[in-house]
């Protein structure tokens, strides 16, 4: 059996000059191939590798990863995918969606997107190096890390992950979430959407959320509640209620979600429907998932 092209290492770094060490190497190995080159970190770490680049930093495709991949389930279909699509050979890719800023609440997320990348690119000829600050981030998300990639590079090399074990990754963060006792409740069936965009416009405009993102919270609502109605036993119990910085919104169904992958691959331009919860993940700023054969409850939030 052939080799998988695909390959998915950590980085396990401890300040800048391991960093720039542990990255820029990479990518000029990939500029020296002629393979097409993407980075995708946070804006300070973004800098640092266009200063120690210089002009190779213009045959780059950079992009800020915290506001590109502000939500974990965007960054597979909406940073990695949109690159690696573009090109038929190698591609190489830098990918940091997890750092020391990134709260409790979006974690699971990203621990889940991590482990979904092995699926999502299995057999791909790519490579993407995933960076991981062993001084700013927790025992848990470094241990995590060897969970979810098959490989790791440090101080003394590469070497394979004895942990690797992706699936669980996904199922240890396929994690219960309750509504707050003070949330405003709804059903939603495919008789009562006109109603509950209403019902979510009135509650976002009063919860300080602006115009724009009031649209995509409704069309995002919308569609969650659609699906609800068509494949989560017709009728979903929508929960709105505001946290300090966010508009949060969940619905819950009696539906099952199987494939972990839904909402986080491209879709083919020829297939009719099932883009929901893409859309979804393009929309909101977290998704969070919890999915098992008694139902499904998917968490969208809004910051204000």
């Amino acid at each position: 059996m052939a080799a998988d092209p695909f390959a998915h290492p950590a980085l396990f770094y401890r300040g800048c000059d391991e960093y720039v060490t542990g990255i820029v190497p990479f990518i000029a190995e990939g500029l020296a191939k002629g393979e097409p080159v993407a980075v995708a970190v946070p804006g300070s770490r973004l800098e640092l590798l266009r200063a120690s680049l210089g002009a190779d930093a213009a045959r780059v495709h950079m992009a800020d990863m915290t506001e590109a991949g502000r939500n974990p389930g965007r960054i597979i279909p909406g940073v990695l995918r949109a690159f690696a699509d573009r090109y038929r050979g190698h591609v190489r890719i830098v990918g940091e969606p997890i750092w020391p800023d990134r709260s409790v609440v979006e974690y699971p997320a990203c621990a889940q997107h991590e482990a979904l990348i092995n699926r999502a690119f299995a057999g791909r000829r790519a490579t993407i190096l995933c960076p991981y600050d062993t001084e700013g981030l927790s025992p848990t998300v470094l241990a995590d890390a060897l969970r979810t990639h098959p490989s790791v590079i440090d101080t003394d090399g590469q070497h394979t992950s004895t942990m690797f074990a992706p699936d669980s990754v996904v199922a240890t963060y396929n994690q219960p979430l309750p509504a707050p006792s003070n949330a405003r409740c709804r059903m939603a069936d495919s008789s009562s959407l006109t109603d509950l965009r209403q019902f979510v416009t009135k509650f976002a405009a009063q919860s300080g959320l602006d115009s724009a993102r009031t649209g995509d919270l409704v069309l995002a609502v919308d569609e969650l509640a659609a699906n609800s109605a068509r494949h989560g036993g017709g009728t979903g119990v929508v929960y709105l209620w505001t946290e300090p910085d966010d508009v949060v919104c969940q619905i819950s169904d009696a539906g099952y979600l199987r494939d972990p992958l839904i909402g986080r691959v491209p879709a083919p331009a020829d297939q009719l429907g099932g883009r929901g919860l893409l859309l979804v993940n393009h929309l909101a700023d977290l998704v969070r998932t919890h999915s098992t054969p008694a139902g499904t409850t998917i968490r969208i939030h809004f910051r204000r």
